[in-house]
C-alpha cells in the first residue's frame, strides 16, 4: 500500500550494474568484496542519510504520509516515536527528537513544524531519497546499504576479525590430524589432553606445565556453502534486526573473501526472500539492507526452503538459524520444525541456532534442533556481540 504508514514490500534485486563511485552508489563485484567505504570519502551528508534510512527500515518503515505523520506527532508523540522511530522523525522533520517532544504542543511550533516537514520532503525528493509516493527509492536503499557496510566493517577491522590472525586461526578449524606444541592462539577445545599428559610424564614432570601442552592440527574441510536464515518476525524490529543485518554483512564479507559462498533466507509468517549461496557480495548486501520485521515465525518452511537452495555439490553445507522466538505457524509447529531439521540433516545439511534472548522453552527447542541438525547452539544475551557469534559458528565449519 503506497503512501501508507508501512508502504509496500521491498522488491528483491536480481541484477546490479556498474556505476560511478563518485555518485555514492554500490559498485557491482562478485568474487572479492572491497572496502566500499571509500566510495563516499567526503560525502558525510550521504552517509548520515544512509544511517537514518537504515534505521527507518529496521523500524519496519519504507514509506510515509506527511499529513498523517504530522497528525500523529501532535496527537501522541510517544506513539509516533514507536511507529516511526527517532531516525525517521529526524529525517522528515529536521528537528532533534528531544527538542520536538518538548515543543510539539506549542501552536506556533506546530505551524513551523508543518512548514519544515514539507520543506524536508521536497529536499528528500530532490536527493532521490523518496519518490512522489513518499516511498524510499532504490537510491535510498543503496545509501542504507553503504551505511550498513561501512559501520560494520569499521567495527570489525579494529578488532582484528578481518585480519590475518583470524584468517590463520580459521584455517585450522578442520578435521583433527597430528599434534603440535600448543600456542596461545589455539582453541582450548583443540588441546590433546592425553598426548599432553604423556609428554609431561616423559619429561618427569609431576604436574602438567604449559610447555607440555599439545594441540591437534586441523586439516581444512574445503569449500563451505552457508545459508543465513534470518527471523524477520515482528519481535525482531529495531535493534535486534539491525544487529542481525550487521552480523550477516560480516559473515558475507568474511566468507566470500575466503572464496566460500553465502545465501540468505528471510522468514516471518512465510519465507519472503531467498538467495542461493553466492559469491556476489553486493547483491547480498542489498537484500540484507531491505529486510523489514513483520508478524509471526515460520521456521519449518524456512528449513524446507533451505534444502532446495543448496546446490547438489561436494561441499560443506550449513544453515545458521537466527531467531528470538518459538515457531508459531502450523498445528504442531515445534514438531514440524524438528521434522524439517531431520530432513535437512538427511541431505547432509547441518543446522546451528543462534537464539536471541530465548526463553526457557525456546532454549529447549533450540537444543533439540542442534542435536538433530548436528550444529551448534549459541544463546545471545547481548545483540552487540552477534557478529562475533556468527563468525565463530562459521569458523567452526572451515
Amino acid at each position: 500500500m503506497k503512501g501508507g504508514i508501512f508502504g509496500s514490500s521491498p522488491v528483491p534485486v536480481d541484477q546490479t550494474s556498474n556505476v560511478e563511485e563518485k555518485t555514492g552508489k554500490l559498485d557491482h563485484q562478485t568474487n572479492e568484496p572491497k572496502l566500499m567505504s571509500t566510495v563516499l570519502p567526503n560525502d558525510k551528508k550521504a552517509v548520515d542519510q544512509g544511517r537514518l534510512i537504515r534505521d527507518s527500515i529496521n523500524q519496519g518503515i519504507s514509506s510515509f504520509t506527511p499529513d498523517l505523520f504530522m497528525e500523529q506527532l501532535v496527537k501522541s508523540y510517544s506513539l509516533a516515536k514507536k511507529i516511526y522511530g527517532e531516525s525517521l522523525i529526524r529525517l522528515i522533520s529536521g528537528y532533534d527528537p528531544n527538542y520536538l517532544k518538548r515543543n510539539i504542543h506549542i501552536p506556533e511550533f506546530q505551524r513551523e513544524l508543518q512548514k519544515q516537514i514539507m520543506k524536508h520532503v521536497d529536499v528528500l525528493k530532490e536527493d532521490r531519497i523518496i519518490d512522489n509516493d513518499n516511498t524510499f527509492t532504490e537510491h535510498a536503499y543503496d545509501l542504507a546499504a553503504l551505511a550498513l557496510y561501512t559501520d560494520e566493517l569499521d567495527k570489525l577491522t579494529p578488532q582484528g576479525v578481518t585480519g590475518e590472525k583470524i584468517h590463520k586461526k580459521a584455517s585450522l578449524y578442520g578435521e583433527r590430524q597430528d599434534t603440535k606444541p600448543y600456542q596461545k592462539h589455539d582453541r582450548y577445545r583443540d588441546i590433546a589432553l592425553k598426548r599432553s599428559l604423556k609428554t609431561a610424564i616423559r619429561r618427569g614432570h609431576t604436574k602438567l606445565n604449559a610447555g607440555d601442552l599439545k594441540s591437534f592440527e586441523r586439516e581444512s574441510k574445503g569449500a563451505v556453502h552457508l545459508l543465513y536464515a534470518l527471523d524477520a518476525s515482528g519481535s525482531m524490529k529495531g535493534k535486534k534486526i539491525e544487529m542481525c543485518k550487521r552480523a550477516g554483512v560480516a559473515l558475507a564479507y568474511r566468507a566470500i573473501q575466503r572464496k566460500d559462498k553465502v545465501g540468505l533466507i528471510v522468514f516471518g509468517t512465510e519465507v519472503r526472500d531467498m538467495i542461493p549461496p553466492t559469491n556476489d557480495f553486493v547483491m547480498l548486501l542489498r537484500h540484507i539492507t531491505k529486510v523489514r520485521a513483520s508478524r509471526e515465525t515460520n521456521i519449518a518452511e524456512t528449513l524446507h526452503k533451505s534444502i532446495e537452495l543448496f546446490p547438489d555439490a561436494h561441499v560443506t553445507r550449513h544453515v545458521m538459524l537466527i531467531t528470538d522466538a518459538l515457531p508459531t505457524i502450523g498445528k504442531d509447529p515445534e514438531r514440524d520444525v524438528l521434522d524439517a531439521v531431520a530432513m535437512a540433516r538427511s541431505s547432509n545439511i547441518s543446522v546451528s541456532v543462534i537464539g536471541i534472548q530465548l526463553d526457557a522453552r525456546g532454549e529447549e527447542l533450540a537444543k533439540k534442533i542442534v542435536e538433530i541438525g548436528d550444529g551448534n547452539l549459541f544463546i545471545c544475551k547481548n545483540v552487540e556481540h552477534l557478529d562475533a557469534i556468527i563468525l565463530d559458528d562459521y569458523y567452526g565449519y572451515l
